[in-house]
């Protein structure tokens, strides 16, 4: 049973700056996507970064260059550096996966209901 747990949430001024971390159990494929995806409040859930299990990954416009994502294999977590973080960035954070994709990470992105697994999110809120 694949299990992943969203933390490292929480509530920052403009400008500032989170980590999100999602830690993956009971996951032992080798070809994967895994990706961060966020809903806010009265909109539709979006891609943000996904990473391919070979290492490339994608990003949405509205956070290239402000958000990082990475993983460490050792710790089976995967994480998503935010940096510059903006109001419009407020939302419930997902990570997600999907197992042996038959396309890349940038159909995924697009693309949220096709992941296999969900986390239960963790909740960003950035004040202006």
């Amino acid at each position: 049973q694949v299990q992943l747990v969203e933390s490292g949430g929480g509530s920052v001024q403009s400008g500032g700056s989170l980590r999100l971390s999602c830690a993956a159990t009971g996951y032992t494929y080798s070809r994967y996507s895994m990706g961060w995806f966020r809903q806010a409040p009265g909109k539709e859930r979006e891609g943000v970064a996904v990473l391919d299990h070979d290492g490339r990954t994608y990003y949405a416009d509205s956070v290239k260059g402000r958000f990082t994502i990475s993983q460490d294999n050792s710790k089976n977590t995967l994480y998503l550096q935010m940096n510059s973080l903006e109001p419009e960035d407020t939302a419930m954070y997902y990570c997600a996966v999907k197992n042996n994709p038959g396309l890349r990470g940038a159909y995924y992105i697009k693309n949220p209901d096709r992941m296999d697994y969900w986390g239960k999110g963790t909740l960003v809120t950035i004040s202006s």
